[in-house]
C-alpha cells in the first residue's frame, strides 16, 4: 500500500496554466496595426514565409541585443539618485546570463517573457526573504553558504511550479544572500532587478524581431481567454437563441449549405473551418491556409503546429 501511494506520488503534475490560462485575456496582437504587431512577436500566417538564417547572421543580432541592452542598463542606473545613494551595482550580474538567452536562444521557452521577467521576480521574492530569515541567526556568516544554496533550490522549485523557469534567475536567489551588495539593499533589489529586465525586453523587441522573432509567445503556447470567450458565445447565444456550441458559432459565421467556409483569427493561426464534405473527414494544409472539420477542436499549441507546418510549404 504505501509503495502504490509513493507510485501515485511520482505521478503528480502541477499545471498553474489550467487554471490562469483561462484567465489571461486572448492575444490582442492579430488586432494591432501590423508595423507595432511585428515588434511585438506577431506574423502574419499569410505573409511572406520565414527564411531561415545562418549562424553568423543570429551571431550578429545577439551580440548586437547583448551590448545594447545591458549598456542601456548600465546608463539608466548611473542617472537614478536613488541607486546611487544605496550604491546598487550598475549591472546585476545574473542580467548577464539572462542576456545570453534573450538574444541568442530566442525561441526557447527559457527567453520568453513570461519565464524572463517572471522567473526574476519569483527568485528574487525568494531570495530576499530567506537572507533576511538567515539574517536572523547569530551565526548568520556561518551558515549564509546553505542560505543561498537554499535559496537557489526553492526559488528553482517555485519556478518550476509556476511555468517560469529562467536559469539566470537562480543566480539572483543565490547572490540576493550571498552577495552583501544585494544583500545590503534588501527588497529595494527589486527595483532595479525589475527595471533591468523591463529595458532588456524593450530592446530584445526590438532588435530580435529585425529578422527574426521574438517572442514566441506572451504568456503560453497554448491558447488562452477561454473564460472570456466563453461568456462572450454564452451572452451572445442567450441574445440570440441561437446555439453555444462553438461548431455551431462557426457554421453561423460561415452560413448554411454542404461545403460552405468560414476564416476566423485565433491567436497567430488563420483558421478556414469547413463543413464535413461528403468524401469525408479531412484535414488541408497550404501554403497560406489551414482547414480543418468544423467539429475537430484543436489547442492553440496544435494550431501553432499547424502554422508552422503551412509556412514551410
Amino acid at each position: 500500500m504505501p509503495l502504490l501511494r509513493l507510485t501515485q506520488l511520482s505521478q503528480w503534475n502541477v499545471d498553474v496554466d489550467r487554471v490562469l490560462g483561462p484567465m489571461v485575456p486572448a492575444s490582442v496582437l492579430p488586432h494591432l496595426p501590423s508595423a507595432l504587431g511585428h515588434f511585438l512577436g506577431h506574423r502574419d500566417p499569410a505573409g511572406p514565409a520565414h527564411r531561415k538564417l545562418g549562424n553568423v547572421t543570429m551571431v550578429f543580432w545577439a551580440a548586437v541585443g547583448v551590448f545594447s541592452s545591458l549598456a542601456i542598463i548600465g546608463a539608466v542606473a548611473q542617472h537614478i539618485p536613488a541607486f546611487q545613494r544605496r550604491q546598487v551595482p550598475t549591472i546585476i550580474g545574473s542580467l548577464g546570463a539572462a542576456a545570453v538567452l534573450d538574444f541568442y536562444a530566442i525561441e526557447s521557452p527559457l527567453a520568453q517573457p513570461r519565464n524572463a521577467v517572471l522567473g526574476q521576480l519569483v527568485s528574487s521574492v525568494i531570495g530576499v526573504g530567506i537572507a533576511k530569515l538567515f539574517a536572523l541567526s547569530a551565526h548568520f556568516e556561518a551558515v549564509r553558504w546553505l542560505g543561498a544554496a537554499l535559496a537557489c533550490a526553492v526559488a528553482t522549485a517555485a519556478m518550476g511550479l509556476t511555468g517560469t523557469v529562467h536559469p539566470p534567475a537562480g543566480a539572483t536567489a543565490l547572490l540576493a544572500v550571498l552577495s552583501d551588495d544585494f544583500f545590503d539593499l534588501g527588497w529595494f533589489l527589486l527595483a532595479p532587478l525589475m527595471l533591468g529586465c523591463a529595458l532588456m525586453l524593450a530592446v530584445a523587441l526590438v532588435v530580435n524581431n529585425i529578422q527574426r522573432r521574438f517572442p514566441v509567445y506572451w504568456w503560453s503556447p497554448e491558447e488562452t481567454g477561454g473564460f472570456w470567450r466563453r461568456g462572450r458565445e454564452k451572452g451572445k447565444s442567450d441574445g440570440s437563441g441561437g446555439s453555444s456550441n462553438e461548431g455551431d458559432s462557426r457554421r453561423d459565421l460561415a452560413g448554411a449549405g454542404a461545403g460552405a467556409s468560414a476564416v476566423s483569427r485565433l491567436g497567430d493561426l488563420e483558421l478556414s473551418v469547413t463543413e464535413k464534405n461528403p468524401d469525408g473527414r479531412r484535414v488541408v494544409i497550404s501554403r497560406d491556409l489551414v482547414q480543418v472539420p468544423d467539429d475537430m477542436d484543436l489547442t492553440r499549441e496544435e494550431m501553432l503546429f499547424l502554422e508552422v507546418i503551412s509556412q514551410q510549404l
